[in-house]
C-alpha cells in the first residue's frame, strides 16, 4: 500500500529545514550599505572623540603660520588665521553632526507621533494637524531661518531647532499616509478584537510598517540638515566662531585663489557623510522589507476605531434572554454624505446558550457581518448601533466604554474572521502574534506564553507546532492559517466564539477539517458559537439552530432540521433551492456525525 498523501496541515512539517537568514546576514550581503555604514561609523566616532583625536585647539591661531603647508605635525596645514586645519576638521565633525542631530530629533518628536495618531484615529485631530502642517509647509524655509537669526541671534543650535520644526511635516505626512492605509488591514482588526490597547496596536502592528520609510526619510532629512546648516554657515548667517564644516567652506572660499586646497577637506567630509546616509538607509530599508511576507491584500471594507453607539431606551423587556448571548431589537445605521442615516440592520433578535452553535445565514449584503461586528464593537467607520440591546453573559455591550468592551474581547468573546491570510500580520511570526494577547491580557511570561501557544497549535491539530510557531504567515497554507486564527481566538479561553465565514476560500477537505475542529472545541470546552455563513452545507454539518437573514431582517429561526427540511419562509426555500440545485434538502433527516465523513 502506498503512503497516504499528507494533508495541508502537515505540508510545512515536510519541508526541509532551512537555516534562518538573519537581518544582519542580509545586511552584510549588500556591499554598498556596508561600506556606507563603515564610513558613517568613522564620522560618528570622530565626532564623539574629537577632544581626544584633535592634536591642537581648533581656535588657537598663529598669524605667522597663515596658509602654511602641511608637515609632520600639522597634517593638512594651516588656514588663513594660522589654525590647524586637521583639528578644525575633526571638531567640525562634532559640531556639524550635533546640529543636524538636533534638527532631526525635533522633526522626529514632532512628526512621527502626530502622524501615527492622525493616521490611526483620523477625525478632528487629523483635520487640525493637517491644517497646521500645510501652514508650516507653505512657509519658505530660508526666509524663516533668516528671520529667526535676526530675532533669536546667530547661534547655530537655535537655528537647527527652528529647522527641525520646518521639516517635521515631512515625517507627519509620510507616517499619516501609510498608517491611514494600514489601519484598514484585517490583522489590525484582529489585534483590536483580541483586546489589545490602541497604543500597543500602534506601537507594534502599525509602526513596524512605517519604520523602513522612516529610515529613508531620516537619512534624507539628516542629509538636508547637514547641507542646509553648512549652507547657512557658508553664507555667514551663523556666528562663525564655532568650528564647523560650513564655516570652513566659508573661510576657504574667501581665500580660494591663494589656497584652493582648503575647499577640498570640508567639501569631501560633507559629500562622504551625505552619501553614506543615503546608501545606508537604502540598504537597511531593503533588509527590513525582506524580513516578512509580501504585503497583505487590501480588504474591501473600510474600518476605523469603533463607532460610538447609543443604547436604546425603548427596548421592550424580554421574557427570556440567552444566557450567553442575547440580541434584542438590534438596528445598525450608517451616516450618508448628506448627513442622513441609512439603516442596514432592522431590529433583529437572537439568543445563544452555552454550548450551542447558531448559524446566521443569508445572501451577501443581508447584514450578517454587520450583526457580528455589532457584537464585537468593531463597526466600520460611519456605522453605529441606532437602537437595541446586546448582552454577553448578562453584560450590556451597547454603549459600553471602550475599556470595558476591550476587557470582554478575547477573554469572553473571541472572533474568527474570514480571509485568514489577511488577518495575520506579515511582519511577525505566527508565534509572536499568538503569544502577544497571552502576555498582554493574561500576564504570562515569554516562556509560559510560548508553551501555551505550542499547546494551542497542537489543539487545533497542526502537525508540527514548533515549526509553525517560527513561521511567517506567507510560509503556511490557507487551511493552516485558518487553524492558527482559531487557536488565537481560543488562546484566552473565551465563552463565545463569533466565526465570520470561517471556511471561505478553503477547499472541501480543509473545510471539513475546520468544521470538525469547531465541533470538537464545542464538545471539549462548552463554548457557544455564532457562525456567519452563506454555505448551507456548513450549517447542516455544524449548527444546532439557524437564523435566516434577508435585507437586514431575521425572516425565520428554528432548529437546523426545521429550517432545512420544512422551511416556512419563501426566502428560506429560495436559498435551499439555489444551494441544492433543485434537490430536496435532506428529506430523511439524519443526526450529525461527530466525525468527518470520508
Amino acid at each position: 500500500m502506498s503512503d497516504p498523501i499528507p494533508d495541508s496541515t502537515a505540508a510545512i512539517a515536510l519541508a526541509p529545514t532551512a537555516r534562518p537568514v538573519t537581518a544582519f546576514r542580509r545586511f552584510l550581503s549588500k556591499p554598498l550599505a556596508v561600506a556606507a555604514a563603515i564610513v558613517l561609523a568613522i564620522v560618528v566616532l570622530v565626532a564623539i572623540f574629537a577632544p581626544l583625536l584633535a592634536p591642537f585647539d581648533p581656535g588657537a591661531s598663529s598669524l605667522k603660520d597663515a596658509f602654511g603647508p602641511a608637515d609632520g605635525t600639522h597634517l593638512l596645514g594651516f588656514d588663513s588665521a594660522g589654525r590647524d586645519v586637521f583639528s578644525r576638521l575633526i571638531w567640525g565633525a562634532q559640531n556639524t553632526m550635533s546640529g543636524a542631530g538636533i534638527a532631526l530629533i525635533v522633526a522626529l518628536v514632532l512628526g512621527i507621533p502626530t502622524g501615527l495618531i492622525a493616521g490611526y484615529y483620523g477625525r478632528w485631530f487629523d483635520s487640525a494637524s493637517s491644517w497646521i502642517v500645510n501652514l508650516v509647509m507653505s512657509l519658505p524655509a530660508m526666509v524663516v531661518l533668516l528671520a529667526s537669526r535676526a530675532i533669536l541671534g546667530p547661534t547655530v543650535w537655535v537655528l537647527m531647532i527652528v529647522m527641525g520644526v520646518l521639516v517635521a511635516p515631512s515625517f507627519f505626512r509620510l507616517v499619516r499616509g501609510i498608517v491611514g492605509n494600514v489601519r484598514n488591514e484585517l490583522y489590525v482588526d484582529a489585534a483590536r478584537v483580541s483586546g489589545l490597547r490602541d497604543w500597543r496596536i500602534i506601537g507594534r502592528h502599525v509602526f513596524i510598517v512605517v519604520r523602513a520609510p522612516i529610515i529613508i526619510q531620516v537619512a534624507l532629512v539628516a542629509g538636508v540638515a547637514i547641507g542646509l546648516q553648512a549652507g547657512l554657515e557658508f553664507l555667514g548667517i551663523t556666528s562663525g566662531d564655532t568650528p564647523t564644516w560650513g564655516a570652513m567652506l566659508n573661510e576657504a572660499f574667501q581665500n580660494i585663489q591663494r589656497a584652493p586646497l582648503l575647499l577640498l577637506w570640508p567639501g569631501l567630509a560633507l559629500g562622504l557623510t551625505s552619501a553614506s546616509l543615503v546608501l545606508l538607509a537604502s540598504g537597511l530599508s531593503d533588509v527590513l522589507g525582506e524580513r516578512g511576507a509580501p504585503a497583505a491584500r487590501r480588504r474591501t471594507r473600510k474600518n476605523a476605531a469603533p463607532a460610538a453607539v447609543v443604547p436604546s431606551t425603548s427596548v421592550p423587556a424580554p421574557v427570556s434572554r440567552g444566557a450567553l448571548l442575547s440580541i434584542r431589537d438590534l438596528a445598525v445605521s450608517y451616516e450618508l454624505a448628506d448627513g442622513s442615516d441609512r439603516e442596514v440592520v432592522h431590529g433583529i433578535n437572537l439568543d445563544i446558550e452555552p454550548g450551542e452553535i447558531l448559524g446566521l445565514v443569508g445572501e451577501s449584503g443581508s447584514g450578517k457581518s454587520q450583526t457580528a461586528f455589532s457584537i464585537l464593537g468593531i463597526l466600520p467607520e460611519g456605522g453605529s448601533v441606532s437602537r437595541g440591546s446586546v448582552t454577553i453573559q448578562g453584560i450590556e455591550v451597547i454603549g459600553l466604554a471602550e475599556k470595558k468592551h476591550r476587557e470582554l474581547r478575547g477573554t469572553v468573546v473571541a472572533y474568527v474572521p474570514q480571509e485568514p491570510m489577511s488577518n495575520l500580520d506579515p511582519s511577525f511570526t505566527i508565534g509572536d502574534q499568538l503569544a502577544e494577547p497571552l502576555r498582554v491580557r493574561l500576564g504570562l511570561s515569554k516562556q509560559a506564553a510560548k508553551a501555551r501557544v505550542l499547546e494551542l497549535l497542537q489543539m487545533v491539530e497542526i502537525a508540527d507546532p514548533a515549526r509553525t510557531f517560527a513561521a511567517y504567515p506567507h510560509e503556511i497554507s490557507g487551511g493552516m492559517a485558518q487553524r492558527v486564527l482559531i487557536a488565537g481566538a481560543m488562546s484566552c479561553d473565551p465563552d463565545l466564539l463569533v466565526a465570520d465565514e470561517p471556511t471561505t476560500a478553503l477547499d472541501v477537505t480543509v473545510q471539513a477539517e475546520v468544521l470538525s475542529l469547531l465541533r470538537r472545541l464545542r464538545a471539549d470546552r462548552g463554548i457557544g458559537v455564532l457562525i456567519v455563513t452563506h454555505n448551507l452545507g456548513v450549517v447542516a454539518d455544524l449548527c444546532d439552530r439557524v437564523a435566516v437573514m434577508q435585507q437586514g431582517r431575521i425572516v425565520e429561526q428554528g432548529t437546523t432540521e426545521q429550517i432545512l427540511v420544512t422551511p416556512e419562509h419563501p426566502y428560506t426555500r429560495q436559498l435551499l433551492g439555489a444551494a441544492l440545485d433543485g434537490v430536496d434538502a435532506r428529506p430523511e433527516w439524519q443526526p450529525r456525525s461527530t466525525e468527518v465523513s470520508a
